[in-house]
């Protein structure tokens, strides 16, 4: 049995190492070119189907809403069990303190030339609280409900102790529907880009909007009457972003294309088909 020398064998299987990666490197830079061709034919085929971006935009609760029955009872229980378990403040200490300066003074033996320096511009707690309640009287709140505000669906500055959702009113076909702000998607942009480009678009208002992600929250889709379908369109698939109003908004209220409506609103004014798919996701933050 004939033995090669063992440099001669090392030497061998190095040229088989090289040339075994140099093919590899080969196999995938060829993977590679095939599978972004094939990503290109893709991208260029046609989707059946037209893409659109809406935005679900709302206007959070400015002011806090009125307290149910159940949370009114509830407050009132924590009130009483923090005042049990509470100390004296200083205005209460003060009180105590005032009442015992009283009671020794009208007392027989009272030495009026012990006090006599500290009895000038003493101001007693009970003179404060009179001061706080006429002080308390002159204030006046702001009211809660505005009826004349609250009945303008294109004012944002309605219901302020609820949460809005802006809806604008587009045409549909031979109809004009109230449905939430979107576009059409052009190629080269994000979904997410086309949701910002349909607020942009709104002529009613400067809306300055924060998107909450960049993935969609929902998806609607229809397909479009049989007379109006073709080989290259037979519906709209409609992605919804949900954003939260940051400003903007004021200018919008001699508008009538818009419409700021409450979470209890939108069934009034929404089909059932789209009114389904948007109360998936439009849920009170």
């Amino acid at each position: 049995m004939v033995r090669r020398p063992l440099l001669q064998y090392l030497s061998s299987f190095g040229k088989t190492a090289v040339g075994s990666s140099a093919f590899r490197l080969v196999s995938i830079s060829s993977d590679r070119r095939s599978i972004l061709k094939t990503k290109k034919l893709i991208e260029d085929v046609s989707s059946p189907w037209t893409l659109k971006a809406a935005v679900c935009l709302q206007r959070l609760p400015v002011i806090s809403a009125d307290r149910t029955p159940i949370e009114q009872r509830f407050a009132q229980m924590m009130q009483e069990i923090e005042l049990e378990r509470s100390l004296l403040s200083n205005h209460e200490l003060q009180l105590l303190a005032d009442a015992e300066n009283l009671r020794r003074r009208q007392a027989d033996d009272y030495d009026f030339n012990e006090d006599k320096d500290t009895m000038q511009d003493i101001i007693l707690a009970m003179d404060l609280e009179d001061m706080w309640e006429q002080k308390l009287k002159m204030f006046q709140p702001a009211s809660r409900v505005r009826d004349d505000i609250d009945k303008d669906v294109t004012t944002v500055e309605r219901c302020l102790d609820d949460l809005l959702v802006l809806l604008v009113e587009q045409q549909v076909g031979d109809e004009k529907l109230w449905l939430l702000p979107q576009a059409q998607w052009q190629k080269g942009e994000t979904l997410r880009q086309t949701a910002e480009r349909a607020l942009a678009t709104l002529l009613a208002a400067d809306f300055k909007a924060t998107f909450l992600g960049n993935s969609p929250c929902g998806v609607y889709k229809y397909k479009l009457p049989k007379a109006l379908q073709t080989e290259s369109s037979i519906g709209v698939k409609i992605f919804f972003f949900k954003a939260i109003l940051s400003a903007g908004g004021a200018s919008a209220a001699a508008d009538a294309s818009i419409m700021w409506a409450r979470r209890s609103e939108l069934h009034h004014h929404l089909k059932p088909d789209y009114m389904r798919s948007v109360d998936r996701f439009a849920i009170s933050l």
